[in-house]
């Protein structure tokens, strides 16, 4: 038993044959997020991206989950598909895939974390900064709130219609319920001291112009893990996934072609 019920998931899923990928977005996000990087992956590879507990088509939890749950909620999402899965974390995402792979090792081939961080429980400033959101999302409501915080996850030369998308789709997708439990498992968490027992290759890629976590803590995370790749994608902010998607999609398909080829001949 988890502490969410799948039931109230919404998954959107693509492609029929292929290994699995699991999709996890970021704080501000949903499914949506990751429709240039489905679309690259359908010919050849099985995709789920999931609207996280209390985002977008996804009903609220009913009582706050700890980034243990949300990683078991993920988790439960590739064991009903009998598999094992290659996960894509982007920003909170990528906290999740890494404490998915540490909870749940059997499960993850390999892992792509993108635009990610230890967590916002590294210090109290930054922990502090985390929960205060939440109580600016509900004085602003969700479309202010996406209003104001949208376009700095993006760098300043993104195009104008990138950045009404990345806005749209988070005045969308954030709920005060589904927030605050994301924001609170994010600023209990400090991920530094398990990195080193992530087995699964690890991918680590951070926008060249990330204005939210910036390259420093994709390097704390390439830096703590054994089996990792460190890029930095050009020309790209925090969503480096969508402001540079050809870049982005051509780095994680050569990834999970090593990654599927080394297994490969191993097996």
């Amino acid at each position: 038993m988890t502490a969410y019920d799948l039931a109230g998931l919404h998954l959107e899923e693509s492609g029929h044959d292929g290994p699995l990928v699991l999709c996890l977005h970021g704080i501000g996000s949903s499914s949506a997020a990751f429709a240039p990087q489905t679309e690259a992956l359908a010919a050849h590879h099985r995709t789920v991206a999931w609207d996280a507990p209390g985002y977008a088509r996804s009903a609220d939890p009913e009582q706050e989950m700890t980034l243990d749950d949300y990683a078991d909620t993920a988790a439960e999402v590739v064991r009903a598909r009998g598999t094992e899965a290659h996960v894509v974390g982007v920003s909170w995402g990528g906290v999740i895939a890494l404490r998915l792979a540490t909870r749940h090792p059997d499960l993850v081939a390999s892992l792509t974390v993108a635009d990610s961080t230890p967590g916002s429980g590294t210090s109290p400033e930054k922990a502090a900064a985390m929960r205060a959101r939440v109580p600016e999302l509900e004085h602003l409501g969700p479309r202010a709130f996406a209003e104001q915080r949208g376009p700095r996850l993006l760098s300043e030369d993104a195009p104008p219609e990138l950045v009404r998308r990345v806005v749209d789709t988070m005045a969308d997708s954030v709920r005060p319920p589904g927030y605050a439990s994301a924001a609170e498992s994010m600023a209990r968490t400090d991920l530094r001291g398990e990195l080193a027992r992530v087995t699964a290759p690890t991918l680590v890629l951070c926008g060249e112009k990330d204005r939210v976590t910036g390259p420093e803590a994709s390097q704390v995370l390439a830096g703590g893990l054994h089996k990792t790749a460190y890029v930095i994608v050009k020309d790209a902010g925090h969503l480096a996934n969508q402001e540079q998607p050809e870049h982005f999609n051509a780095w994680l398909l050569s990834h999970l072609h090593i990654v599927t080829n080394t297994r490969t001949m191993k097996g």
